[in-house]
């Protein structure tokens, strides 16, 4: 609350301070008052005043498109919005309504006008046609923003809060990704899995399948070695091709990206550069997952192996398990006693087919209406 970004971002802050933009991702509302909504996972929320910090530590606009950032219902959001906005910290990925929530950000960075473009995934947080939230991952509505809006901006960057928690990428997520920088995206930032996902370079742009969590002191997550370890990117504009508007080519590449690795809440809150004989192992770990994901095969298989090792807990949180069959099902016992092969084919039926699975979302959506 005391806006202490140095003792937040320690040797970190420098780079902060030279860039002539930063962009951070906000993953919970800053609230005056508790108002915690009924979901499911865990429910974030911070002060308003630490603004300060984020303020201090020269970020200029913070991303509002992730899962947490109805957890505090739109009071919570309305909140953020105004004490952003009363530092002169600009918002990008959700606002009062869908238009606002889908409103594409520009600044200028040294004479290149950059867009700033934010979307996640269909959870708690979305906002509706006048209801506050966070703008869809929607691709429809992705290129027609773009096709709308492409002359007001010389380079895009997109990000994107999707994919599984501690997995990165999944197929559809690295499809999506490539979509995006085929659509004119030049760079493509997956926010939510929480590890370090590796990257690639598509048709001259970049995605970022993963960065890590940059300040997130949280118990629940501090078994996990992944957790304390992470990167900013940092990207450095060639301007006479940004501007020029050529085509994006590998070869003449209109932008630079350099990883700065980092650990954070390692124990101590608070993030820090990584020390020297740790970076150099971080970067050929980094490398090596960056180049396995190249291959399909290899993405395909690893989500199936995931899949497989949480089909317990999907399946049964589809089903309506309560906590004591979760635990009776552990092993799937209590899913092969109840359910045979035809119904559950039933369930996958609904699921796949695109129009029972927008009639299931819809009926979802206006029964919890009719509840709440």
């Amino acid at each position: 609350m005391a806006g202490d970004a140095r003792g937040l971002l320690n040797d970190l802050l420098p780079e902060f301070e030279r860039a002539d933009l930063m962009v951070a991702n906000l993953e919970c509302p800053l609230i005056g008052e508790p108002s915690p909504i009924m979901k499911t996972g865990p429910i974030f929320g911070a002060p308003g005043d630490c603004i300060k910090a984020i303020k201090n530590a020269g970020i200029g606009v913070l991303c509002l498109a992730n899962n947490h950032i109805l957890d505090h219902g739109g009071a919570g959001l309305i909140n953020t919005l105004k004490v952003c906005a009363q530092e002169g910290v600009e918002t990008v990925g959700a606002g009062k309504n869908l238009a606002a929530a889908g409103r594409i950000v520009v600044r200028d960075c040294g004479g290149v006008r950059v867009g700033l473009l934010a979307a996640a995934e269909h959870e708690f947080s979305i906002a509706g046609e006048n209801s506050p939230g966070a703008n869809p991952l929607d691709l429809i509505t992705f290129v027609r923003n773009i096709r709308e809006h492409r002359a007001s901006f010389d380079f895009l960057v997109v990000l994107l809060h999707g994919a599984a928690e501690f997995f990165a990428p999944t197929p559809r997520i690295q499809n999506t990704c490539r979509f995006m920088i085929e659509m004119g995206a030049d760079v493509v930032i997956v926010q939510h899995p929480h590890i370090l996902g590796g990257y690639e370079n598509y048709l001259g742009g970049h995605i970022v399948y993963g960065q890590g969590a940059l300040l997130m002191d949280e118990d629940i997550y501090r078994n996990r070695k992944s957790f304390h370890e992470g990167f900013l990117v940092k990207l450095t504009l060639n301007a006479q091709l940004t501007t020029a508007g050529f085509q994006k080519s590998q070869n003449s590449p209109s932008s630079q990206l350099t990883l700065i690795p980092f650990t954070q809440s390692d124990p101590e809150p608070g993030a820090r550069r990584m020390v020297p004989e740790r970076e150099q192992a971080f970067y050929e770990c980094l490398a090596e997952r960056s180049r396995m994901i190249l291959d399909k095969r290899f993405v395909e298989a690893e989500w199936v192996k995931f899949c497989e090792e949480n089909k317990h807990g999907y399946i049964g949180s589809l089903l309506g398990f309560n906590r004591v069959m979760h635990k009776l099902n552990r092993n799937g016992l209590l899913f092969r006693l109840l359910y045979g092969k035809r119904p559950l084919l039933g369930v996958r039926n609904l699921i796949q087919c695109e129009t029972h699975r927008e009639a299931i979302e819809t009926i979802f959506q206006h029964q919890l209406c009719e509840r709440s």
